[in-house]
């Protein structure tokens, strides 16, 4: 009889056991990973997302002038996939940590070596990256669910935007693209197979020596004398040259091109230049 009952109980136990593990609920702060493209890389950035449920949050659910882990649950981190410029301080390739303090009229933003820290008595400070001073803003709506995001992406900076209940804060980040990008077109062009269309319209997006881009341009067409899309920027450099009438010239070129390869967009694109220069 004994070895009935604790045959049963032993079957209840499992039976309590395997339905505890099947029951799956939602995480009350939602953890995110976003991956951004920057530079001639990306950041990612991991994080927790807690809500408001009603409650007053900075000044008292999260304490003014303490270290806060910028969300909830685990750490929150950034990966830099290249090097990185924070307030002036350069910050080499990899994984830091994001903190925070928020303060009533300042918060000061840390990057740190630090990807543990959960709780303001495992921060030290000895392992600040960089510190940086921002001022809150007051937005005009409430924010439920703390968000960091990506914002203002160009090719070398970036804003990092935290928002939640009525506060909004940003921190810039910028990277070094341009002498990158300029060392890989000196070691490209002393090869024999030049990307000279890229070498070109890098030059022509970018403010640099523009007879040099165009000089490169012809040379892609060269390479391929129906490629529209050539035609068309180098037509735009010739009408950032002041070359009016020899843009005019190459657009008209480029919209028979693109009708022969029947690409609408580039038809209008060079239809809209025309009509700018005249």
């Amino acid at each position: 009889m004994k070895q009935v009952l604790l045959s049963l109980a032993l079957a209840g136990f499992l039976f309590q056991s395997s339905s505890a593990q099947s029951i799956k609920t939602p995480a009350p702060s939602t953890p995110q990973t976003v991956r951004q493209d920057f530079g001639l890389s990306s950041i990612e950035l991991s994080y927790s997302r807690p809500n408001v449920k009603g409650r007053k949050v900075f000044g008292d659910l999260v304490p003014f002038d303490k270290v806060w882990r910028t969300g909830a649950n685990q750490a929150t981190t950034l990966t830099f996939g290249d090097a990185v410029t924070i307030g002036g301080t350069k910050i080499p390739a990899g994984k830091y940590g994001l903190l925070s303090i928020p303060g009533s009229g300042q918060w000061t933003l840390i990057i740190t070596r630090q990807l543990d820290v959960t709780s303001p008595a495992a921060y030290k400070a000895d392992q600040d990256v960089v510190r940086i001073k921002v001022t809150p803003q007051q937005v005009p709506f409430s924010v439920e669910t703390f968000t960091i995001l990506f914002a203002n992406v160009n090719s070398s900076s970036c804003d990092l935007q935290l928002l939640w209940e009525n506060t909004f804060v940003t921190l810039p980040i910028t990277t070094d693209v341009d002498s990158k990008i300029m060392a890989q077109i000196d070691n490209v062009m002393t090869k024999d197979n030049h990307p000279y269309f890229n070498a070109a319209f890098y030059y022509l997006e970018n403010g640099k020596d523009l007879n040099k881009a165009l000089e490169w341009f012809d040379k892609a067409l060269a390479q391929d004398p129906t490629a529209f899309f050539v035609t068309y920027q180098k037509a735009r450099c010739q009408a950032k040259l002041g070359k009016k009438q020899d843009a005019i010239a190459t657009a008209k070129k480029g919209i028979e091109q693109a009708k022969q390869a029947n690409n609408a967009d580039y038809v209008a694109l060079n239809e809209k230049l025309i009509a700018s220069l005249q």
